[in-house]
């Protein structure tokens, strides 16, 4: 078993080909409207890790999430959309969706008004990927736990060498999951704190 596959130099590799695949680009959208089936069909081809349904959009619609689609089109998905449905997917593993909805008021005020948005949905999802993709490279650049501090951890449990990947990749994953956690809170509570 190679003890090292899960040392910063892997980490980085990792994150530098997650930087390159990780967001469609606003103009790389369908610049024609959608049904609401190629919706569905886009985001599971581009996004492959989150399972979009008919209901789960449906839903996202009816509870304001996002905004309903084009009165009396039987295209009414437009780039907006995409661009709502991205956000989200980004924002569902961390916040709930009352918490989502409250951000995005915090921007567009009435999701269904577009007369009363704060920026374009255009230029927050352009925003929101630059952000994206330079946390990816601070990630490139500073892995969570440098290689050093694993060895020490890992030496300090003495543990056997065929458990030592194993549990090096298992720090890599909870150290990813406490920074998700803080960021979780920390947004959580600006969000509250903003709305209150």
């Amino acid at each position: 078993m190679n003890s090292n596959k899960y040392d910063d130099q892997y980490m980085m590799s990792l994150a530098q080909e997650m930087s390159k695949n990780n967001m469609v680009s606003y103009e790389e959208f369908p610049k024609y409207d959608l049904f609401l089936s190629q919706v569905i069909d886009y985001l599971n081809d581009k996004f492959t890790e989150d399972k979009y349904t008919n209901n789960i959009v449906q839903n996202y619609v009816k509870s304001e999430v996002i905004s309903k689609p084009e009165d009396g089109k039987k295209r009414g998905y437009t780039k907006v959309h995409l661009a709502q449905l991205v956000l989200l997917s980004y924002m569902r593993p961390v916040l709930t969706t009352e918490e989502i909805k409250k951000v995005f008021k915090l921007a567009f005020n009435e999701i269904n008004v577009r007369t009363d948005d704060i920026i374009s949905w255009e230029d927050a999802y352009k925003i929101f990927s630059d952000i994206q993709k330079e946390s990816f490279n601070e990630l490139i650049t500073g892995p969570l736990l440098k290689d050093s501090k694993l060895d020490g951890i890992i030496k300090d449990l003495n543990l056997e060498e065929k458990d030592e990947e194993r549990i090096k990749l298992f720090l890599q994953v909870i150290s990813l999951i406490a920074q998700a956690s803080v960021i979780k809170k920390l947004v959580q509570r600006l969000v509250n704190e903003y709305n209150e």
